[in-house]
């Protein structure tokens, strides 16, 4: 019974059923519609791993690198989205699944939906703040300007500078503004900017076109070099109407290359007017002044003073007068003060004189060698000795000899 079927291995019926979905015309070119959901990024290998789904089925899908490098959005989970691709068989897990090649945002383009994406992220690390952004110089000496060589912008811009502003340097970086290659040279041409051009300020930009053609200022490198740049940037992309992410990020944004050349000098003319204007402000203040002056000199000429300048010699000989008066009062002041502390030191030493001392009945006795007698055991009977009194001096012999209770003293004691 079994030899009437055919009995084949796991892996030659993956094949065969792997071959047979890869022949259907059908399967090898299909456009699939589903919202995404299990979507996971494979950084390493660049592939992308997600599934497909509706209200009532899932199918799996794989893009490998080569094709999601092509993506101009980031997708996600929960994002509805158009997929093409082909149908076929993974044999190792047995499991169909879509080979995606291709996927648009359902209902809004890839490059709407990039746009948004990458503003979003932006806005979100702050690089639209408005504290970030900084100042443009008055009167910029040196002006770089980043712009395709072709085209009306880059002859709108030079031709602007130079009449309004013809003094100013300008240092011209030509690039590609659309295509491939155009981001890339616009981050290095603002990145030479900062490092070499000695500018004091940038423009960067080109003349209209579709969202496609504009794309390069969209791109997230050239966002970022425009955030890191010293210099202050102004952005001018396109027409009024057209904004970039360039003019977000830039420090002022311009609504077209033409109106970048008005932002970034000053109209000579203008210059001029405030000078002359300031010109004869000063010499009108200047007028002012020395006619001030003048008629503060007829008033001082008029003053007494000057007319009669005897008066004011009088006045001043007057308050010396009455220096000189309350300045020999200090004098005496001080003078009988000086008399009164002498008289009192005076005082103070006759109080402390022997002189004084001898005129209260007291003497000075002095023995041999006319020394002052101090102890009556310092003299001896028949001694001569010399008595000074306050009117005179007495010559005396000692007779005898005495202590304090009376009793007499002998000399052999």
């Amino acid at each position: 019974m079994a030899d009437r079927f055919l009995t084949v291995t796991v892996s030659q019926l993956n094949t065969y059923l792997r071959s047979k979905m890869e022949e259907d015309p059908l399967l090898s070119q299909i456009f699939v519609v589903g919202e995404i959901s299990n979507f996971t990024n494979h950084y390493k290998s660049g592939h992308l791993y997600f599934s497909l789904k509706d209200d009532r089925a899932v199918v799996k899908a794989v893009m490998f690198a080569q094709h999601a490098r092509r993506l101009r959005f980031v997708p996600e989970n929960g994002m509805k989205v158009l997929v093409r691709g082909r149908v076929s068989i993974y044999e190792a897990g047995g499991q169909y699944q879509i080979y995606a090649e291709d996927m648009q945002p359902d209902g809004l383009g890839a490059l709407n939906m990039a746009y948004e994406q990458l503003k979003k992220k932006l806005e979100a690390e702050g690089l639209f703040a408005q504290e970030r952004k900084k100042t443009l110089p008055l009167y910029p000496q040196r002006i770089g300007v980043i712009t395709s060589p072709t085209g009306a912008a880059v002859h709108d811009i030079l031709s602007i500078l130079a009449r309004r502003f013809p003094v100013a340097e300008v240092v011209f970086c030509p690039v590609l503004v659309q295509g491939e290659g155009a981001a890339p040279q616009l981050v290095r041409a603002l990145r030479q900017m900062n490092r070499y051009g000695g500018v004091e300020i940038i423009i960067i930009g080109r003349g209209g076109g579709s969202l496609e053609d504009l794309w390069a200022f969209n791109e997230e490198s050239v966002a970022r070099a425009v955030a890191d740049s010293r210099v202050p940037v102004i952005s001018a992309v396109g027409h009024e109407t057209d904004y970039t992410i360039c003019d977000f990020v830039a420090d002022v944004r311009a609504p077209t290359p033409s109106a970048a050349a008005e932002l970034a000098v000053p109209e000579q003319t203008e210059i001029l007017f405030t000078l002359r204007y300031q010109q004869r402000r000063m010499a009108q203040n200047l007028r002012a002044m020395l006619e001030s002056q003048r008629q503060r000199l007829d008033y001082l000429l008029l003053s007494s003073p000057l007319q009669r300048p005897e008066l004011l010699t009088a006045e001043k000989k007057e308050e010396l007068a009455a220096l000189w008066e309350q300045l020999q009062r200090a004098e005496q002041a001080l003078a009988d003060e000086k008399k009164k502390e002498l008289q009192q030191a005076a005082e103070h030493l006759q109080a402390l004189s022997p002189l004084a001392v001898l005129g209260r009945g007291f003497s000075v006795v002095y023995g041999r060698d006319h020394q002052p007698l101090k102890s009556a055991r310092d003299v001896e009977r028949g001694e001569r000795l010399e008595i000074i009194l306050s009117d005179g001096t007495l010559l005396a012999k000692v007779e005898e000899k005495r202590d304090n209770n009376g009793n007499q003293q002998n000399d052999d004691l």
